[in-house]
């Protein structure tokens, strides 16, 4: 078969069942990505005969005679698109996993399709950047400018300077974790349970091993016997060792029960369905309710508090009980005004679009090597040497660019299989998540009950709190204790009550397991705390706003955690802010016989995790001029890349192309906790800076020496001293601990003193009580970010939470029926917000600047996230006048307040 592809000609003989996307990566064209595979989000959109396609649904067989057009070749040569260029400079992308298919379809757009944009792009997905900043590059590339542009920023922290990626990144070539194959790489699958629990009597693979190409199989029998937690930490006791590589005794449906290593993805799918296992089922039990109850099934029974699980015999991982201040009960008895309610979050996935994956190798050196989609590369190192009884040194875990992660990738998924794999046949191994592999055997965000009840005087000033909550974790702990103190501590601490009771606990279920995700269990308990206040205001006919700043916290206030400390406060500007928009408005109207509402809500997030969050980088003067930058911490559309260089060219006052910066491998520095907790600025940043200003004052002595009647000076070109401009070339040579690399200085930030973050949500929203429809007609954030590094990039991340707070308000749940299996683990039927599901958000920030974060900035990852979904459940009570307590706040939900 003969087509052609960006203009060139290509022979193929296509397998048979193959789709067009892998076809295309099988001939270099590594541009179409996966995201899905089931043409639902437009990662993989390449153009078939000039008209836009989803390249994983076309048979390969049917490219006979065709012209292919990817993201590479959209415009000759090195040139990009117009709508690349615009995509670019309009900062419309963010992880970049999407954008090669975003600009692929995009690049079809006519003027007279701007009207129709929303239907137009809706089968390309992005879960990052809120669609904003691609509307404006797209009717910029077909319109011409909105606004004159000024030079280039110079990369200076407080402007905006276009990740140095960008280019790469809109025309798909920035590799991601499988774009750079491996040579002779087996192919891992993994034979998954089709019961909730039960234990496994035996494994027939006789037939299985039989099929041509399967190299190898494993099972319970052939793993380490040792149990460990999938959620990573900078200290690893954080979660309960309750989980096994592969067990005897499966939790969930969806766990792993065997791995196939293969010549072919083929042979090992085959060999997967080949092999014959005997089951014992067990009880199962799925309603959190339930499985604390004497009587409920036991999913960890051998796990004790040594192993952090404190109750076993009831499933609970951890039961808190926290009173401060004095007897919630009796203040809440002596209240004037009390309210109270009970409010129930639902399972979100991550919708990631890059799913979880590595490849391993081993070598030249005999060390085993992953390249994996991680946000914790040292985390997994150490413990993938923890599993296999190595030295660390002996193992080395890497990351390309990660195409998203949202605390999803904070997990050990698929490097343990690979590394075992690796290990026992000494051939490079590849394993990829499906998208449905992200829903059954990934984690999800925790559902929460979360009941709280508040009082307060007649002028609406908080005397108790008392916040009741019940956590479900899944199968296994990963993340089930860290999320439930957190979700506790930052959403209480907002407010000034001096009464503060809290019962919380998280228990084992056999759901699919739950973690790390975006705001860490403060969405959840924010949702509570926040619709609460609200009904307390409507209680005392006030102002929502008003009865915020009456209660919320201010700096000299006790913060009740000894590792928080005021490093600056500007929520008293983000409730003016916030406020002033929603007064303002924006012209924007309901439909005739829509009910309107407004809404709005407080969230407070730490700058990072409690207990220490350490990274270690290095600068390095070469002597050419050039800066070499060495960080841990790993870029997945978090802007860490960026904003590492705008801090090292504002201490050095250089270009960023005088920048050579690498990240997230554990070759290049001692350690790095990881990119999670917000940590990409208020951690890896400050240590950077640190490595940077430490160089600067190495290369200022060296000229002191040198020139030592004279005051130095750096400068672009050298260090001035007096009359002499000392060259970088002499600068080094004049270092005594120079090396061949150049003059290298470390900087270290340990992270156990933590700022605050604060963020106000607001939107006015229109309901049809027919349909139970919610249409958001107005959405706001403003932030307390402390100085803005990069004001685009970080209205961008402010704009992606938002977006995803709404998805997950108003549209995306994962679904378990009774027998524990997972109903809509596509995005076909799994709601991930499109272009038309999300407006743009007015973003505001106060003018404030920290003095823990480096340049006076603050971490501004998570927090956007948290506000959202109760600002909009407020605005829905306050349009139909009852409220609504199970989110997401689905249109049928909504229908049924009203109509029972």
């Amino acid at each position: 078969m003969r087509f052609e592809v960006n203009g060139e000609s290509v022979d193929a003989e296509p397998a048979a069942g193959q789709c067009l996307r892998t076809l295309l990566r099988e001939h270099g064209h590594t541009e179409v990505k996966k995201g899905c595979d089931a043409g639902d989000c437009g990662a993989c959109s390449v153009l078939l005969d000039g008209e836009p396609v989803h390249s994983c649904i076309i048979p390969a067989v049917r490219m006979e005679g065709r012209s292919v057009t990817t993201a590479a070749g959209l415009a000759p040569g090195d040139e990009l698109h117009p709508v690349q260029e615009a995509i670019a400079e309009n900062f419309g992308f963010q992880c970049g996993f999407c954008t090669p298919g975003m600009s692929v379809t995009a690049s079809t757009v006519c003027e007279h399709d701007l009207d129709d944009l929303d239907r137009k792009m809706k089968g390309n997905l992005c879960r990052c950047t809120g669609y904003r900043p691609i509307r404006e590059a797209i009717r910029s590339s077909v319109l011409g400018p909105v606004r004159e542009t000024g030079p280039a920023p110079t990369g200076a922290v407080g402007t905006s300077l276009v990740p140095p990626a960008a280019r790469r990144i809109v025309q798909g070539l920035e590799p991601y974790t499988f774009d750079e194959p491996v040579v002779g790489a087996l192919v891992l699958r993994v034979l998954s349970s089709p019961h909730a629990h039960a234990r496994i009597r035996s494994i027939d693979t006789t037939a299985a091993r039989a099929i041509a190409g399967v190299v190898a199989i494993y099972t319970h029998e052939d793993v380490p016997d040792v149990r460990y937690s999938t959620g990573r930490h900078e200290h690893r006791t954080d979660d309960p060792d309750d989980t096994r590589m592969l067990d005897s005794v499966v939790r969930h449906v969806g766990q792993r029960v065997a791995a196939v290593v293969a010549e072919t993805a083929a042979a090992a799918d085959a060999a997967c369905r080949a092999i014959r296992v005997d089951y014992e089922v067990l009880p199962a039990v799925f309603d959190p309710e339930a499985a604390r109850t004497p009587g409920a099934p036991l999913l960890h029974p051998d796990r004790t508090p040594q192993d952090r699980v404190d109750h076993a015999d009831r499933n609970t991982v951890l039961s808190l009980q926290e009173n401060h201040g004095g007897d919630v009960e009796e203040a809440l008895a002596a209240s004037e005004v009390t309210v109270t309610g009970t409010w129930q979050t639902g399972r979100v996935t991550h919708a990631q679009l890059e799913t979880h994956g590595s490849v391993g190798w081993i070598d030249d050196d005999g060390r085993l090597v992953i390249r994996s989609s991680t946000q914790v590369p040292f985390l997994v190192r150490d413990e993938i040497a923890r599993i296999f009884g190595r030295d660390p040194a002996e193992v080395r875990v890497f990351a390309a660019r990660v195409g998203g992660g949202f605390g999803g990738k904070q997990e050990i998924f698929t490097e343990d299989l690979v590394a075992l794999a690796v290990l026992a046949t000494g051939r490079p191994v590849s394993y990829e998540f499906s998208r449905t592999d992200e829903f059954q055997r990934a984690a999800l965000r925790h559902p929460m009950r979360v009941s709280v009840t508040l009082g307060a005087t007649r002028d609406g000033v908080l005397t108790a709190m008392k916040l009741d909550l019940l956590s479900d974790t899944g199968a296994y702990g990963n993340h089930s204790r860290g999320v439930l103190f957190h979700a506790c501590a930052d959403a209480m601490t907002v407010y000034r009550s001096p009464v503060r009771g809290i019962h919380a606990e998280v228990v084992y279920t056999n759901n699919v397991p739950s973690g790390a995700f975006r705001g860490y269990g403060l969405g959840q308990v924010i949702l509570g705390v926040e619709s609460a206040m609200d009904e307390l205001a409507l209680a005392l006919d006030m102002d929502p706003f008003e009865l915020r700043r009456r209660n919320v916290i201010r700096p000299g206030d006790d913060l009740h955690e000894p590792d928080l400390r005021w490093g600056s406060y500007g929520l008293d500007q983000c409730l003016d802010l916030a406020e002033t928009a929603l007064r303002r408005g924006n012209g924007v109207g309901a439909p005739e016989g829509w009910a309107v509402g407004e809404g709005m809500a407080v969230a407070m997030i730490a700058t990072m995790a409690p207990f220490g969050h350490v990274s270690h980088t290095t600068a390095t003067l070469r002597r050419d001029g050039t800066y070499a930058l060495r960080a841990g911490t790993s870029e997945f559309g978090n802007g860490t890349t960026v904003v590492l260089r705008q801090i090292a060219a504002s201490v050095f006052g250089v270009d960023v192309d005088r920048l050579d910066l690498r990240t997230a491998d554990t070759d290049l520095v001692s350690h790095d906790t990881g990119a999670f907790a917000s940590a990409g600025v208020t951690v890896a940043g400050k240590a950077l800076y640190a490595a940077c200003l430490a160089l600067e004052q190495r290369m200022l002595h060296i000229a002191r020496e040198l020139v030592p009647d004279a005051e130095p000076e750096l400068t672009a070109d050298g260090v001035r001293a007096g009359d002499r401009l000392l060259s970088f070339a002499e600068i080094v040579a004049a270092a005594s601990d120079a090396t061949e690399d150049g003059l290298t200085t470390t900087g270290a930030e340990l992270g156990e003193v933590r700022s605050l973050a604060f963020n106000v949500h607001a939107v006015r929203v229109a309901v049809d009580p027919s349909t139970g429809t919610v249409r958001i007609l107005q959405s706001i954030q403003s932030a307390d970010a402390g100085t803005v590094l990069n004001p685009a990039q970080c209205r961008g991340q402010v704009e992606g939470g938002a977006a995803q707070g709404i998805g997950s308000a108003l549209y995306e749940e994962v679904l378990i029926d009774e027998d524990g299996r997972v109903e809509n683990p596509v995005f076909r039927t799994y709601r991930v917000p499109q272009f038309a599901d999300i407006v743009d958000t007015e973003v505001y920030f106060a003018e404030t600047r920290d003095d823990l974060g480096p340049f006076g900035a603050k971490s501004m990852s998570e927090s956007p996230y948290n506000p959202v979904a109760p600002a909009i459940g407020n605005a829905i009570t306050r349009a139909l006048g009852v409220r609504p307590y199970q989110q997401p706040f689905t249109r049928a939900r909504v229908w049924r307040l009203t109509h029972g």
